[in-house]
């Protein structure tokens, strides 16, 4: 669909879309990602044993 909105020949409309692409993640990385950051809980660690139950038996 958008493809027929935008103007010009084909190969116009491939540059257009790249750089509507190229626009779309810079807003994703620049406002967008380090906005939604905070909320999500990728930095919480759950990798190890497990508190009160001593040493993993894989741990050296």
């Amino acid at each position: 669909m958008l493809w027929r909105l935008l103007p010009g020949p084909t190969w116009l409309k491939v540059v257009e879309v790249l750089v509507l692409l190229l626009l779309v993640v810079w807003v994703l990385f620049t406002w967008v990602f380090p906005w939604l950051s905070p909320l999500l809980p990728f930095t919480d660690n759950t990798v190890g044993a497990a508190p009160g139950l001593g040493r993993a038996p894989w741990s050296p």
